[in-house]
């Protein structure tokens, strides 16, 4: 058994028995892999960052058609009205309404 890892370690080139870049291939290995900032895990953490920049947009968008409805809401007193109704709704005393539900078939 000896003898045969002797005949295969005399067949390496020399590059692969320098024990300094052995170590360094590790290393990489070991950075690119399993540590625990790896570049498996920097790539995790890139895609659910630019995930989470996708939401921020969106919310902040939300946030602005919030603020304007909002502030239309306030403003005017139509608008409440219509909001009311819409919403709610509500009827002026002379009127009936009348909820039409679609079902949804699937």
């Amino acid at each position: 058994m000896f003898k045969k890892l002797q005949i295969i370690w005399e067949k390496l080139p020399t590059w692969v028995k320098n024990p300094y870049l052995v170590t360094l291939i590790l290393f990489i290995i070991w950075m690119l892999f399993a540590d625990e900032n790896s570049m498996v895990t920097q790539y995790r953490r890139w895609s659910e960052l630019a995930e989470l920049k996708e939401k921020k947009q969106y919310y902040q968008q939300q946030i602005k058609e919030i603020t304007k409805a909002y502030n239309e809401l306030t403003a005017n007193t139509e608008s409440q009205e219509k909001f009311a109704r819409e919403h709610y709704w509500m009827k002026r005393d002379n009127e009936d309404v009348f909820v039409i539900v679609q079902e949804e078939t699937e």
